[in-house]
């Protein structure tokens, strides 16, 4: 019988199914585990500068590659800076693999006074804190179960689409273990839906859109990209030819050149002609659906039960009817291949955020986000951090297999600049294209370190700070003009100068006006290095769809 360590069996699981860096920060009781990492032939170690941002990589890796992200802490201190970000995981449903290094397995069960603890014996008090943001947890104890406890977690956190928790103490890192169970893949099947029930709900749902006829629109939200079903409603859209619209957090779950692509729908602050269109169809079918607030533009959609069918990962909804455990990942190509290709089409406005003609030469947000996307490429990987970036890039249609990513729901600033370093590497390594970053100069200030380690790993994002004096998106909530929304200043196009090594190749630049961003852009060799681009702004300046929210 063939043996490799825990920590081997462990690193071996996760190239299996994909995971090709683990991010994090070393610390005394994750140093074993790290230097493994270093070692293998597969995975490899990304030092973060901090905990935090280890967290917002791992996750930014994972939704650009399509397989958990990864990282590593030492325990207590290393873990709890890394929480937020691995609850904001939680909470937009991102898989991420958090393993901690901790104390051996003698001193977790006699608690001696150890530093890293809160010196009261509470040695536990951190994986319970973890368990509110995790979906399973494996406290390794003994090498015996140490590998189907890995397999566990690593199964749930690919199919329930959320973060798991894995302690991994110094003592056990180099403990052997069988390593036959590697040698059989681990199982990811979802669950065939009952075939009586689905039936049924098939039957429903082809009448409901029969008896519509050509007044059928289709909404695909954020679980559509989680939950892996973005196949499946590009072959459901090609067959019925149904005008279909996006929900923010359901960016780039849908092919944007597509000719039947109808724009982003927020409720309220939707474009007329969007809003029009959706709340006056007949049915609307709802694809991934995630509810939140700032995703319906403060719980303004109107989309009543009478009209609505939503298809969900756990889930069919048809008008008031519930089908419990009747998934769309199953549902979605039965359902395409029942549906008759339609004898007539709804018509639609085309899609188009055209760049306004303003009188003068000063750069407005308005202007920039059309500007700045026309100039996007296929395969473009775009992050944009909370704030007006998030806004002002649903402005921009986003070119085939893109990808698109910021934090809607959890909405923590700083996000961006972590997960902009997982979505670089992660396009890297899938030989995509550019990847951009929006960030406000406020969101910037919170995780600016990460920038150091992108040039440390010769990558090359592009990234436009959005210099508009503070925190204006906070200037529209509460306010306008108090100190708290301010911040300093920093002089941006020196960071990169200042947070890199002497041999790392970097450009930076500061446009203030439509002339020289319109030159910046067109240069040929434009992005060739990792690039800083401070856009000046004014203060009070928003996008389209946030004025809009605000009304």
């Amino acid at each position: 019988m063939s043996t490799t360590t825990i920590s081997g069996y462990l690193l071996d699981r996760l190239a299996q199914i994909g995971v090709e860096s683990v991010f994090g920060v070393p610390g005394d009781f994750s140093l074993q585990f790290v230097e493994k990492i270093v070692d293998h032939k597969i995975v490899e170690w990304v030092g973060a500068c901090n905990e935090l941002n280890a967290a917002y990589a791992a996750d930014g890796y994972s939704r650009v590659k399509g397989v958990p992200g990864c990282l590593s802490t030492t325990f207590g201190v290393g873990e709890l800076s890394a929480i937020n970000g691995i609850a904001g995981s939680f909470a937009e449903r991102v898989p991420v693999v958090h393993v901690v290094g901790t104390p051996p397995t003698e001193q977790m069960k006699d608690k001696p006074l150890l530093h890293h603890t809160l010196g009261n014996g509470h040695f536990e008090a951190y994986s319970k804190a973890a368990e509110h943001f995790v979906v399973a947890s494996a406290i390794l104890s003994e090498p015996s179960t140490a590998g189907a406890e890995i397999d566990r977690v690593l199964i749930d956190c690919v199919t329930k689409f959320r973060p798991v928790y894995i302690t991994l103490p110094t003592d056990l890192v180099n403990a052997v273990v069988s390593a036959t169970p590697l040698q059989i893949p681990l199982d990811f099947t979802i669950p065939e839906n009952d075939t009586a029930t689905e039936a049924a709900v098939l039957d429903v749902i082809v009448k409901q859109v029969s008896t519509a006829q050509d007044r059928v629109v289709v909404i695909v939200d954020g679980c559509a990209l989680r939950y892996g079903v973005t196949g499946e409603v590009k072959d459901f859209l090609r067959k019925t030819k149904f005008p279909v619209f996006v929900a923010p957090m359901g960016k780039s779950a849908v092919d944007e050149s597509y000719e039947r692509f109808g724009g982003v729908y927020a409720g309220r602050p939707s474009l007329p002609a969007v809003k029009q269109t959706i709340e006056q169809a007949t049915l609307i079918i709802s694809i991934g659906a995630i509810c939140s607030d700032i995703n319906t533009g403060g719980f303004s959609h109107e989309l009543p039960k009478t009209k609505l069918i939503e298809l969900h990962s756990d889930r069919t909804e048809v008008f008031h009817a519930v089908y419990p455990r009747i998934g769309m990942k199953h549902l979605l190509p039965k359902l395409t291949t029942k549906l008759p290709t339609p004898a007539s089409l709804m018509p639609m406005t085309s899609y188009a955020y055209p760049v306004p003609e303003e009188e003068h030469d000063g750069i407005t947000q308005p202007w920039l986000w059309p500007t700045v996307g026309s100039h996007f490429r296929p395969g473009d990987v775009i992050v944009a951090d909370t704030g007006t970036s998030a806004f002002g890039t649903l402005d921009i249609r986003m070119k085939s297999g893109s990808v698109y990513m910021t934090q809607t729901l959890w909405g923590s600033i700083g996000y961006s600049v972590g997960a902009a370093l997982g979505a670089a590497l992660a396009a890297r390594q899938c030989k995509m294209g550019k990847t951009y970053l929006f960030v406000g100069d406020g969101s910037l200030q919170l995780t600016v370190q990460e920038l150091s380690t992108m040039m440390h790993l010769g990558l090359k994002p592009i990234i436009f700070v959005i210099n508009n004096s503070g925190y204006t998106i906070e200037r529209f909530l509460h306010g306008p003009t108090q100190s708290f929304n301010d911040i300093v200043n920093w002089k941006w196009t020196k960071l990169l100068d200042a947070l890199s090594d002497e041999k790392a190749m970097s450009e930076s630049y500061k446009v203030a006006t439509k002339t020289e961003l319109d030159q910046l852009l067109s240069k040929p060799d434009f992005g060739k290095v990792i690039t800083l681009v401070e856009v000046v702004v004014p203060m009070f300046d928003a996008p389209p769809i946030l004025r809009r929210y605000r009304q």
